[in-house]
């Protein structure tokens, strides 16, 4: 079976809130856009976020509370653009979990949550070379 995820969707709570993150904070542009769901072309795959009640709906699945022990990752080409993003993300309805710095297995990284507690750790890693269209390669 091929590995790869096409679609990722995140419940939230308030649409409108939660595009200002992540439009306005990581300068991310919408593909489709309606009252409930946003998509948001990623490099391989759809990042969604959808009104929680209609995907609680959608899936035929209650609330089962907050997000668990799980972390998004947006890596970035340099050192010195983790901590500006992490503020820039804070100015718009995230909250810094984890200020920025450098943990004993190298380069650099600090968390932030969106507007709905989903957790966004922000990272710069020199080992994880980033291309042209933002794939980043795992080279151990």
């Amino acid at each position: 079976m091929q590995q790869q995820m096409a679609v990722l969707t995140l419940g939230v709570a308030n649409p409108e809130r939660s595009g200002r993150f992540y439009g306005a904070g990581f300068g991310w542009t919408p593909v489709f856009q309606n009252p409930e769901i946003t998509f948001y072309q990623m490099n391989g795959f759809i990042l969604g976020t959808f009104l929680t009640a209609s995907l609680e709906a959608d899936m035929n699945r209650a609330n089962r509370g907050q997000p668990g022990a799980c972390a998004m990752a947006h890596n970035v080409a340099r050192r010195d653009d983790v901590a500006p993003l992490m503020t820039r993300l804070a100015e718009h309805g995230g909250r810094v979990l984890r200020p920025a710095d450098a943990p004993p297995h190298g380069g650099f990284r600090g968390y932030v949550t969106d507007p709905d507690g989903h957790a966004w750790e922000i990272a710069w890693n020199p080992a994880w070379p980033i291309d042209a269209d933002g794939h980043v390669t795992f080279a151990p």
